[in-house]
């Protein structure tokens, strides 16, 4: 008989909540923080304990890696509505053990046929963000179901169906609503009950907000999946699904129609590669922005000695913030989709280029900002989403981050589907100087234009030892992913700690612009006074910085930990009696 045994974080850290447990939650064990799971049939971490109870099983069933990812991708649909998604994209790593090979599959949203390069800007040439942010203008393509089915034909087990079966159900019979999601839902009430269908998805008959411990069911959400898991994603681009979504852009002015849905296909990357201190990071390449400069940053971090810096000293975090400030200058001017502009990725990665950058920092002094311009290339060479991360037996791993952008996305939902729309066109540069919700600048690379997909800074990664996939990792968090994903690397591997340890750390936060070194709670006062001395500004963050998913294999044993900055994440492995 098979046991399911559980770590769920976030409550054990001096910014945690205690959230309680209800008769429907999954028994849980508390365990120290400073330990990741162990297992020995493979693991699961992601956002929510009850997609990763739903991965687990699939292991537990005989299922693979992205047989898990599968189950739990659609799971989130349904229990985790203010990023998990069929609405929206994502990009996802995959390693298959017996080949040896890596693939990054891109189900990036994209944008609609009748997307134009000026269409967020009013009359008097500004950026007109409810448009671009909270409209059905707001919408991509979404590629979610594409991406999950193109995973499964190529590397999947187990019947499709089967997969998408737990997910109907909680959607069927109803799930608890936590403590998280309660509060979250009456926070957006505004916003969501703007329009009926979300209103209704979400509230109570007579508006009222769902509380702990009340049971949420999905009804349109469970037909729409029924179709899915029936029909494939032929129903969704083609077919039933397609029409409502077709149909609710008819209803507010937006630009998907039948045109662009039929032609979505998500597309085959060749990773991005890098090497760190001997081990090999495999991460996504553009159109995700994360990726190259994960390798950027390592590769300018591999001249400073931080392991002898010492975790959270000055030093350190005064180096990763002056590599931060260079790699987020270039994100703004190079980045963009590959297929319609030219990324200079060799270059932004090479060790040459971060040799250069490494030699321009100067330890004494936090260069001001201003005086950081985006890099030139040879001339030859032209706040919500959700992570989850997945190990089998076998040694196959899967990474994958999925967003709909914003917390629930444009709050907008599909009539008569159950789900909510993505507002990832705001991703795009809408008119280049002018900063996306997250602050960050961009230029032509990342201009609207039809069918293009929009630059991102999800950042699924791999760390290999000796060829062997050694821990997998990501997180959500808008603009500060990047820097997330960074510093569980530097951690694990300069700082010698364990991948529960190395999630809880406390982190650091520069994006080039605005000009501000973002520190969460936990450094020490004299590390803040010697920043501030060599003239960083600091800012307090008034949140944490992303959640962290990460899976592990060394040494004969499996380990899994999920951030212990959000509620209801969990780490599951299935194991035998």
């Amino acid at each position: 008989m098979r046991k399911l045994i559980c770590l769920l974080a976030g409550l054990l850290l001096p910014w945690s909540v205690a959230f309680p447990q209800t008769s429907d939650t999954p028994i849980v064990r508390y365990e120290d923080l400073r330990h990741p799971v162990f297992g020995s049939a493979g693991m699961v971490a992601s956002q929510n304990a009850l997609a990763s109870e739903v991965g687990a099983q699939v292991l537990a069933d005989g299922g693979n890696a992205v047989d898990a990812a599968v189950a739990v991708g659609f799971t989130l649909a349904v229990t985790l509505p203010r990023a998990g998604n069929i609405g929206g994209g994502g990009f996802m790593l995959v390693h298959d053990s017996k080949s040896g090979e890596t693939v990054a599959i891109d189900y990036r949203e994209l944008a609609p046929r009748r997307a134009t390069h000026d269409m967020f800007l009013d009359a008097d040439g500004n950026v007109d963000n409810d448009k671009a942010r909270f409209s059905h203008l707001s919408a991509g393509v979404p590629g979610t179901v594409a991406g999950l089915w193109r995973a499964h034909q190529d590397y999947g087990r187990l019947p499709w169906d089967r997969l998408i079966d737990p997910a109907i159900r909680f959607a069927r019979d109803g799930m608890v609503v936590t403590y998280d999601l309660a509060g979250l839902l009456s926070k957006r009430k505004q916003r969501l009950c703007r329009l009926q269908a979300a209103c209704q998805y979400f509230f109570k008959p007579d508006g009222e907000p769902y509380k702990p411990g009340d049971r949420l069911i999905q009804a349109d959400l469970a037909d729409t999946l029924q179709a899915i898991a029936e029909h494939g994603p032929d129903v969704f681009y083609k077919g039933e699904i397609a029409k409502k979504i077709v149909a609710e852009m008819a209803r507010g002015g937006g630009l998907i129609d039948a045109e662009s849905l039929a032609a979505y296909e998500p597309s085959i990357r060749e990773p991005a590669r890098g090497t760190y201190r001997g081990y090999e990071v495999v991460t996504m390449p553009p159109p995700s922005s994360g990726g190259v400069h994960i390798v950027q940053m390592l590769n300018i971090l591999e001249h400073f000695p931080l392991t002898e810096f010492g975790s959270g000293s000055a030093n350190a975090v005064h180096v990763l913030a002056e590599a931060a400030r260079l790699a987020y200058a270039d994100r703004s001017k190079h980045l963009g989709d590959p297929d319609y502009y030219a990324v200079p990725q060799a270059w932004l990665m090479s060790k040459e280029y971060a040799k250069n950058l490494a030699a321009s920092i100067d330890m004494n002094r936090a260069r001001p900002s201003t005086e950081v311009a985006p890099g030139v290339p040879p001339a030859y060479e032209s706040p919500d989403t959700t992570h989850y991360s997945v190990i089998d037996r076998d040694g196959n791993v899967v990474s994958n981050t999925t967003t709909l952008n914003f917390s629930f996305g444009s709050s907008i939902a599909v009539s008569g589907a159950g789900f909510l729309l993505n507002n990832e066109m705001d991703d795009f540069v809408a008119k280049p100087g002018v900063p996306n919700a997250y602050g960050l600048l961009g230029d032509e690379a990342n201009a609207i234009e039809s069918g293009k997909r929009p630059l991102s800074s999800m950042t699924p990664a791999i760390v290999f030892d000796e060829g062997r996939a050694w821990f997998a990792t990501g997180s959500p968090g808008g603009s500060r992913i990047i820097t997330t994903v960074l510093q569980m690397v530097v951690n694990v591997i300069d700082h010698g700690m364990n991948i529960a340890e190395a999630e809880a750390a406390p982190r650091m936060h520069h994006q080039w612009f605005p000009d501000l070194l973002q520190l969460e709670s936990g450094f020490s006062p004299d590390t803040t006074r010697i920043l501030e001395a060599r003239g960083h500004e600091l800012a307090a963050t008034q949140y944490s910085m992303g959640s962290l998913q990460t899976v592990a294999y060394k040494d004969g044993v499996f380990r899994g930990s999920s951030d212990p900055r959000r509620p209801n994440a969990a780490s599951l492995t299935p194991a035998r009696d």
